[in-house]
């Protein structure tokens, strides 16, 4: 196939000869050959979609630790099993779409099982998750990144999952627990949005219920400041001023693997420093003397971890503890249901009704951009709605109230 005149051409076809009968794999046939060498592209043996999965992530040597758990996870639970074993150059916009048409239909499947009476099958697929529209887009774009960069390597000349269309995701709206919505969440268990915000009210009254738990502190810093909880669990006393009532973010406790490991924050922007209120101040001051009175009770057994809030013995605090606890503490408190991450989107809408600038509120969540903030984290309390409602009405000028309306 190459001209007799162009050795490497020729020194690549007998490499390939020799590598693929030392190995005992199959010669691909002429025709393959000839069509990739007609397009410039290595005469290497095809790697199916599996194989290069795994070869491209291995070159992925500066993904966050977190980051690469989520490639990991998508690949090993949907590119994997859905497209693993087609090979890589054989791929095609069909396969790909039709992998979440299947995927759609396990979401029919689990939604069925979840309402059906059949406590045995409830019981089997109760920790097989739904996958939404935001997820979906989330292993396209890993499998769009993994096949750019099977294209880079002169493997492939077209990217698959660049012309599959899917939804946009709907983010869920965050609602305010009003009256009304509380009593209908009463009356039949159901919460109106995956995202709900206590008022100031609510919040105030799950912060009296919890003001005696050992854990009070965290969801303090969590429900006014907004700290993720990773965070939170991730604060060393290192990085707290009492003195100068300012915290740094600097690290966060990640779950990777089932495993603690801490790394950095979510995004550049969130490295920052936190402005601490009085009533925070004296929380963290008797939670740092209650841990010094653990530490002495533990004695050789206390692990010197320099977290704010920890374990018993000082080894860090795993953050499903602290969501499983905060969830314990509502239930019992008798508050419609949040989840801890809820108290964050609490914060900033508790910011923004007490006058704070959006930039000032983005800067303590530590948002890399501007339109996250007004966008995801704040949903606007009734009462300031109303306000902004009477001061737009207050704006029109009217004449003589008393005078007759016109027929």
């Amino acid at each position: 196939m190459p001209a007799r005149d162009d050795q490497t051409g020729l020194l690549e076809v007998a490499q390939l000869v020799h590598d693929l009968s030392r190995t005992g794999r199959r010669l691909p046939s002429v025709a393959e050959i000839r069509d990739r060498y007609r397009h410039n592209l290595p005469l290497i043996p095809m790697p199916t979609v599996s194989e290069w999965l795994d070869r491209w992530l291995a070159t992925r040597t500066r993904l966050r630790a977190n980051t690469r758990q989520i490639y990991q996870t998508h690949i090993r639970l949907y590119l994997k099993p859905y497209l693993g074993g087609i090979r890589l150059d054989r791929l095609r916009t069909d396969h790909v779409a039709d992998m979440f048409d299947q995927i759609h239909a396990r979401n029919d499947v689990l939604a069925a099982a979840r309402a059906s009476s059949n406590t045995t099958l409830r019981r089997q697929l109760r920790w097989q998750r739904h996958v939404g529209p935001a997820t979906m887009q989330r292993i396209r774009a890993v499998l769009r990144t993994a096949l750019n960069g099977a294209i880079a390597a002169r493997l492939i000349t077209f990217n698959a999952a660049a012309q599959v269309e899917l939804p946009d995701p709907d983010r869920p709206v965050p609602l305010i627990w009003t009256p009304p919505r509380v009593a209908r969440w009463r009356a039949t268990g159901q919460r109106p949005s995956p995202v709900m915000v206590w008022t100031p009210e609510l919040t105030g009254r799950f912060l009296d219920h919890a003001r005696r738990d050992p854990l009070y502190p965290l969801y303090e810093l969590i429900a006014l400041r907004g700290l993720r909880r990773g965070e939170a669990c991730g604060l060393h006393w290192s990085d707290v001023d009492l003195d100068a009532a300012t915290l740094q973010i600097r690290c966060q406790l990640l779950l990777i693997d089932g495993r603690m490991l801490f790394g950095p924050p979510k995004s550049r922007a969130g490295r920052r420093e936190v402005a601490l209120d009085h009533a925070t101040v004296a929380s963290l001051h008797d939670h740092r003397a209650r841990q010094l009175c653990d530490r002495a009770a533990a004695g050789p057994n206390w692990h010197d971890s320099d977290l704010v809030f920890s374990a018993g013995d000082g080894t860090p605090l795993h953050p499903d503890r602290a969501s499983d606890h905060s969830h314990d503490l509502v239930t019992a408190a008798g508050l419609p249901p949040v989840r801890l991450h809820d108290l964050r989107h609490g914060a900033a809408t508790l910011m923004l009704t007490a006058g704070v600038s959006a930039k000032v509120i983005q800067e303590t969540l530590g948002h890399s951009r501007y339109t996250t903030t007004l966008d995801i984290y704040t949903s606007v309390l009734p009462t300031l709605a109303h306000a902004a409602a009477e001061a737009t009405a207050a704006l029109i000028p009217h004449g003589n109230a008393d005078a007759p309306r016109a027929a």
